[in-house]
């Protein structure tokens, strides 16, 4: 996006921000505390052409991942003679933000493509399917802050609904500083008017982060208690990203019985 316009965006966030994000009691616009998750609904296997599927609800966030593979890349030559190519797509559709974007992809959703990418291929047994493709793509339906962190959440889920071998699932959460308090999973408002935004990314079982970045400006002492926060945060997300995975296979299950 060019500078002009994501300025532009910035200045009307500003200019249409409250007084106070975070009023005298600790609570935040949405009425929840500073280390609340915004309500989450998960579900597994929407769509039916795709190899692996998941779909997420987090706040205003709306955001659907599918996945295709192991499969004969095309073209050829970027086939690995040792492990497969993952590959990501992350898109927001035009009408996901207050003011329509262009379909074409921007510099964000390309970065953004590449940083979901890495903190998923840890969690991927890629060694198993040599000269193979997997392809992932996450399309934003609705964007309100923390689609990064959304879209790993979701797109893990949907690897292992392929069927995908790996060593565990993917969390992935934010923390920030907001109105000088440390905050959880930030939403929209938060995320461009506060002062700093710490996404990470965990695989729970192997006490292994593979995503860590931060924007904005914190001290040492902050930054440690903002990353302790996202890790509470991606350890809640990971108890219902399994829940939505066994909730799939008991409607299976029950299916098959009847």
């Amino acid at each position: 996006m060019p500078k002009r316009k994501t300025e532009k965006k910035r200045l009307n966030v500003l200019q249409k921000k409250p007084e106070k994000l975070i009023d005298k009691d600790d609570m935040r616009l949405d009425g929840r505390k500073l280390n609340e998750l915004r309500p989450v609904k998960i579900e597994v296997g929407v769509l039916g052409n795709a190899d692996g599927s998941a779909y997420i609800e987090q706040g205003k966030n709306k955001i659907l991942a599918a996945v295709y593979g192991p499969k004969e890349v095309h073209p050829r030559h970027l086939a690995q003679p040792d492990r497969a190519v993952l590959r990501c797509r992350y898109h927001m559709a035009p009408f996901s933000v207050d003011e329509r974007k262009s379909p074409a992809p921007s510099r964000r959703e390309v970065e953004l493509s590449k940083v979901i990418r890495e903190a998923l291929e840890p969690s991927i047994f890629v060694e198993y399917y040599p000269r193979t493709s997997i392809d992932i793509f996450i399309e934003v339906l609705q964007a309100d802050g923390g689609t990064r962190c959304a879209g790993i959440t979701t797109a893990s889920l949907a690897l292992a609904d392929a069927g995908i071998p790996m060593r565990d699932l993917v969390a992935a959460c934010a923390a920030g500083k907001v109105d000088g308090h440390l905050v959880l999973d930030l939403m929209d408002v938060e995320d461009k008017a506060g002062e700093a935004d710490v996404p990470l990314a965990l695989m729970p079982n192997l006490n292994a982060v593979t995503l860590l970045q931060m924007d904005g400006s914190l001290t040492i002492e902050e930054f440690e208690k903002a990353v302790n926060l996202a890790l509470d945060g991606c350890k809640q997300l990971y108890a219902l990203q399994k829940e939505a995975l066994k909730s799939k296979y008991v409607a299976v299950k029950e299916a098959v019985d009847e």
